[in-house]
Formats: C-alpha cells, structure tokens, sequence
C-alpha cells in the first residue's frame, strides 16, 4: 500500500518471517501505531484501528498470524469491484427545480381547500423564483415561472395561477394561512410590495416626542446658564 511506504512495507514482511508468536505480535503492535503515526487524520474514521490492522494483514499477504484485536479481512472482498449505483432515469421537465419541486406542485393539486391551494402556489412561486435564479444568476419575469409551473401541473392549478398572475401571490405559507386568516383568496393583493402599519407611525411619534422633549431640557440648561452669567455681571458692577 503506497500510502505507508516501503519501509512499512519491509516491516511488515520481517515481522511475518519470525518464528516466535509472541514476538510477533508484540512487533504488529508496535507497526499498527507507527501506522497510525503515519496517518493521523484517520482518526475520523468510525473504524479506526479496524482499518490500520485491516491494512497490516492487506501488506503482508494475509499471511500476518497473530493475536490481533480484530479479525483478518476476506481475501475475496479485496479488489472486489463496487456495486452499481442506480441513478434517477426520470426525465425532468426543468432540472433546475428538481424533483422535490414536481412533487411540491403533485401536493399542491392534492389540496382540497382553495385557499390553502392558492398559498401553496404562492409559496411554490417564490421557491421556484429561488432556485432559477441560483441556477441561471438571472431574476426570471413573472411570467416565465408562471408557464413553467402551468407545464408542471398539467394546467390542474389554472385557477390560481391566473390569480397570481393578476393579483400576485399571496404572503400567507401553507402553514401560517389557518392563523391569517384574512390573508386568503379574497384579501387585498400585495404581491412583493411592502406594507406599512401604524407602528411605524407611532415610532415617528415617540422619536418626534423624544426629540422635542430633549431640545426643552437642552433649552432650560442654557437659560439657567445664561441666568447665572448676567447676575454675576450684575454683582460685578456693584
């Protein structure tokens, strides 16, 4: 094995050319840390010492005998060729949404409730949106998704993608809908448009508050300064 060296190599071979067991054994102990010297970094591996005296026993020829932890490895699984990996012959009608998502839009037609329908395209429609724009590095028109997805369902979610495609999506997730209830199908259209609330108001309100409040404390500091300074020019003059 190359990646021990000769020297190892020459080790491995003097020890099995001894006649005491014992001995023997002592000395493979003593190779299986030098081993282990050489290669730190096996250390992540679950089987550590499995697989340093699983090489010891590969250097010498299977011919090692001694009293190891471990028992020596099969003859016939060394330079056994590994079993073929089955890939995924499916076709892809877009791979850079993968299957994950054809099988997101297979739930979405599954759902019963129209609104929890149209939030699970909405969210399919920014996840999609997501990953084209990792593959292509490009931000893809709204209309481009919505074609795709159209392929995608077979033309069995037409309802609610044309209401995306007039409204926009909605905000509500499939999982958050039941708790927002008036985020569904008949609410105002938001699309990506941010919403402005009244706490944004209220903090204007307290900042401008605040401020006011600061520039009277800084004014009365300087009037009882101002004060002070014409009663001593008064006492002066005296």
């Amino acid at each position: 094995m190359k990646e021990y060296g000769s020297n190892v190599q020459k080790l491995a071979d003097h020890i099995t050319a001894m006649q005491d067991r014992e001995k023997r054994t002592l000395y493979a102990h003593i190779l299986v840390e030098l081993m282990r010297q050489i290669h730190p970094n096996m250390k992540d591996n679950q089987d550590y010492y499995n697989k340093l005296w699983d090489d010891l026993y590969i250097i010498s020829g299977f011919e090692l005998d001694v009293d190891s932890p471990y028992p020596p490895p099969s003859k016939e699984v060394l330079g056994r060729k590994p079993l073929r990996v089955d890939y995924n012959q499916q076709n892809l009608n877009f791979r850079h949404y993968g299957r994950n998502v054809e099988l997101l839009v297979e739930k979405a037609i599954q759902t019963e409730d129209k609104d929890d329908r149209l939030a699970f395209v909405s969210y399919l429609f920014r996840l999609m949106r997501s990953f084209y724009n990792t593959w292509n590095k490009d931000n893809p028109e709204d209309v481009v998704l919505l074609e795709h997805m159209e392929i995608l369902a077979d033309g069995q979610l037409k309802e609610e993608i044309d209401y995306i495609r007039q409204n926009g999506p909605i905000e509500a997730s499939p999982k958050d809908r039941n708790s927002n209830p008036e985020r569904g199908r008949n609410s105002q259209p938001t699309g990506y448009q941010a919403q402005t609330s009244g706490y944004n108001n209220n903090n204007d309100r307290s900042s401008n508050n605040s401020s006011n409040n600061r520039n009277r404390h800084n004014n009365n500091k300087y009037s009882n300064r101002n004060n002070n300074n014409n009663n001593n020019n008064r006492n002066r003059r005296k």
